[in-house]
């Protein structure tokens, strides 16, 4: 038997191209997490819908996102429209906050979105899995090395909007690092080389904040491969202190 739905349980556009349809419930939910975030006050003051924030955007040359419209939602409480914001419009600001110093008000449209990026994250919405999705080798990089590229990653084929001035990249980079005075950057590995101690210490705060949990919920395969690579760190940290210990012992 199936059961009975009653559509005034539930909000969207019946019109638009994708129906974005959710339980009166959940969007409920969503906006409180929003309004309840430590930032959210000091982000959002009231907006004279002046457009100054939008015009001077980069994201709003290129992508269908207007920092106005963010502000906007949030401001009359729209709670369909700033769901389907999440979706995907969120997704387009980077976060350069030309709009927190062009505002007014001083609302930030960029910490609001912040704010809902958090919020998606936390209600593990799609957007959040298919945004992160091609970015998880520089995840993984991050958290397993403490670097975010590495000289192995730039390749002519990966850049080809770079110009002529990428055939540098065929110059033998593992000579010409190895020529940099520091020693950490004798590496085509990572951009630097991450002390142990201090990965293993980016993995205890990454624990205690919650970003491991927050991405395990976006991307589970991921999620193990680090927690595989930090249990292997903690190891490796392990057995370099008992060594110090011994030898501390034998002196």
């Amino acid at each position: 038997m199936n059961k009975h739905i009653n559509i005034h349980d539930f909000t969207g556009d019946p019109l638009a191209e994708k129906a974005l349809v959710a339980p009166a419930e959940k969007l409920e939910e969503i906006f409180t997490d929003i309004k309840e975030h430590m930032l959210y006050d000091h982000e959002l003051h009231g907006c004279l819908n002046c457009g100054i924030c939008t015009a001077t955007c980069p994201s709003a040359s290129y992508y269908d996102y207007s920092p106005r419209e963010i502000v906007q939602l949030l401001w009359t409480e729209n709670l369909e429209g700033i769901y389907e914001a999440m979706q995907e419009k969120i997704w387009a600001c980077a976060q350069c906050y030309t709009c927190a110093a062009r505002c007014p008000f001083e609302n930030s449209p960029g910490g609001l979105v912040m704010i809902m990026r958090e919020v998606a994250i936390k209600h593990e919405m799609e957007s959040v899995k298919a945004v992160l999705r091609p970015f998880s080798r520089v995840l993984l990089k991050v958290i397993s090395t403490g670097n975010q590229l590495a000289p192995n990653m730039i390749t002519k084929e990966a850049f080809p909007d770079w110009g002529p001035d990428v055939s540098k990249v065929d110059a033998p980079l593992d000579i010409l690092r190895k020529a940099i005075p520091l020693p950490t950057l004798h590496t085509l590995d990572t951009a630097w080389v991450v002390n142990l101690k201090t990965s293993v210490e980016l993995f205890t705060i990454w624990e205690a904040t919650g970003v491991l949990d927050q991405l395990e919920s976006v991307d589970e395969n991921l999620f193990d491969v680090v927690i595989d690579v930090m249990d292997e760190k903690r190891d490796d940290l392990e057995d370099w202190m008992d060594e110090q210990e011994d030898d501390d012992d034998d002196d």
